[in-house]
């Protein structure tokens, strides 16, 4: 097969279409043809050398995919050869064929295309997970999400909107700002222009949030930690403003708040599967009646790998940025 390869032999360590290794699927894996993958932080993070893959993951970029199933192995029961499915992975997105556990496939909706399906399974599990699994979120509590406009943000804003909680989020741009909104957020601060400790106090008549899912780090810890109610939540996804703080323990002891950090890649396959079944029963209805569809920033084959890489270090996509494989 031919998948993207990482070019570690130079400094800007380019992103070459070449020829790989097929996949060979296990006893309960299905072998699937990519058609589409989708962007993510990580994979930026991996290429730059950064983010090493979990074992057994291998070298291939990709955390999500979208494809039809060529195979499967002895043990596979519930899938068939022709399914089309959509899935989370440890790495292998970038390239022709990859071999899922079946565990972690999901079927794609008929009215939706490959590329829109390749951008559910990360950035919606990601949200899902880290509100409702670790922060624990109950009926009627608020959010404030950062990154509004990032695959992920996008993500949890119709989550979170389709289950009535009401939804705060930060962006940078007004078109960002603007997209948000769209998608049901009942509140979006242009960070660059407003301060957004200020918009969220007014907006919840000096309340706060409750949780909190956090992308930026260490730049916002002391306006977050200002947000957040009595028994608040702080889910830390991301360090892209810096990854050390400086803590007064005794302002979280008295507001008694949670800091949570977590990531997905790299838990286990018994983890993953239950989030992919706990995401789709709380979830999968509000797919069927068209409240969840991924925001699709730009659409690029997968031989343009490097410019789409460019386009998500820009900051300049809102939603998901996907490779078309096939």
């Amino acid at each position: 097969m031919y998948a993207i390869q990482i070019d570690s032999s130079q400094p800007e360590r380019p992103l070459r279409w070449a020829e790989a290794p097929d996949p060979i699927p296990a006893a309960e894996e299905v072998l699937v043809d990519v058609y589409a993958t989708a962007l993510n932080r990580a994979d930026l993070l991996q290429r730059a050398g950064n983010y090493p893959p979990p074992p057994g993951a291998g070298d291939i970029l990709g955390l999500e995919m979208a494809g039809v199933i060529a195979a499967v192995g002895r043990d596979v029961r519930a899938w068939q050869v022709g399914d089309r499915v959509c899935a989370l992975l440890s790495g292998g997105g970038y390239a022709e064929r990859v071999a899922v556990h079946q565990s972690l496939l999901m079927p794609i909706p008929p009215t939706w295309s490959f590329e829109e399906a390749a951008g559910l399974p990360e950035t919606y599990m990601t949200a899902f997970v880290n509100l409702f699994m670790e922060a624990r979120l109950r009926p009627a509590e608020t959010v404030l999400v950062h990154g509004g406009a990032s695959g992920v943000g996008t993500a949890a804003i119709q989550i979170l909107h389709g289950l009535g909680h009401q939804v705060f989020v930060t962006a940078g741009s007004e078109e960002k700002v603007a997209a948000c909104r769209a998608l049901g957020a009942d509140l979006a601060v242009n960070y660059r222009r407003e301060d957004f400790v200020a918009a969220v106090q007014q907006a919840t008549g000096g309340a706060g949030v409750d949780v909190i899912l956090d992308m930026v780090g260490g730049a916002y810890f002391e306006r977050n930690l200002e947000l957040l109610k009595v028994r608040g939540r702080l889910v830390f996804i991301a360090t892209l403003g810096g990854g050390q703080v400086t803590l007064d323990i005794g302002r979280l002891m008295r507001k008694r708040i949670h800091l949570i950090g977590s990531v997905l890649r790299s838990r286990s396959l018994d983890e993953k599967s239950e989030i992919r079944s706990q995401f789709m029963s709380r979830c999968w209805t509000l797919i069927e009646q068209g409240k969840l569809r991924p925001v699709i920033d730009r659409v690029y084959p997968i031989t343009e790998a490097e410019a789409a890489h460019q386009r998500m270090a820009q900051n300049l996509n809102i939603g998901k940025i996907i490779l078309r494989v096939r």
